[in-house]
């Protein structure tokens, strides 16, 4: 009887789900969706960065901010589940934060890119507890329409943009699966349902 009662206390440890594509493929949308949805239990990861706050911006919020000594000596203690340099600054996903939630039963997102994905999927290698999803364009063609009808950017950055998929692609045999948002109550069920299957 006693068996039966603290088996019934002991937590599942939650998932690890790994989401990644191209600039312009909705990630943030799709994300924001599955978040509204308390039956999938979701933690969304924030990373670590070198960079400054922007005005409005809260530690622990948007960012953990952190000084770039602290963040090298993170990497050195392998505190980091991937981490990468974008303009002068550093990004990662600090381990202890992802485990903890994970070890509360919660269900962790991570929205990171192709080379970060290859990182965890490295150093997490036979943990059954990691879903890893790659949302795709309709098409090349549908992708450029959406970055360009943003209106934000530039033809110099919407054309690296559009390189940087081409060239992210070629990742996508890493991932367990492909979800193309061609329509996004489709794209963030099919999602759902992916979750709710390894739940």
């Amino acid at each position: 009887m006693m068996f039966v009662l603290l088996y019934n206390y002991v937590m599942k440890r939650g998932l690890l789900i790994i989401m990644s594509g191209p600039s312009g493929v909705g990630k943030g949308t799709v994300r924001l969706e599955l978040m509204k949805d308390e039956s999938l239990d979701l933690f969304y990861s924030v990373s670590m960065t070198t960079r400054s706050p922007r005005p409005g911006e809260r530690n622990g919020v948007e960012y953990y901010f952190t000084t770039k000594e602290d963040f090298d000596r993170q990497i050195k203690e392998g505190n980091l589940l991937e981490y990468a340099e974008f303009v002068g600054n550093k990004y990662g996903t600090p381990k202890d934060k992802v485990n903890s939630k994970r070890d509360e039963g919660k269900n962790v997102l991570l929205e990171i890119d192709v080379k970060g994905t290859s990182q965890v999927l490295e150093k997490l290698k036979g943990d059954e507890g990691v879903i890893s999803i790659f949302l795709v364009p309709p098409s090349l063609e549908e992708l450029e329409a959406r970055i360009r009808g943003r209106s934000t950017e530039t033809e110099e950055v919407i054309q690296k943009r559009l390189k940087t998929f081409q060239e992210e692609v070629v990742y996508k045999d890493q991932y367990q699966y492909i979800v193309v948002n061609d329509d996004l109550n489709k794209c963030v069920e099919e999602i759902r349902q992916i979750i709710k299957s390894k739940m």
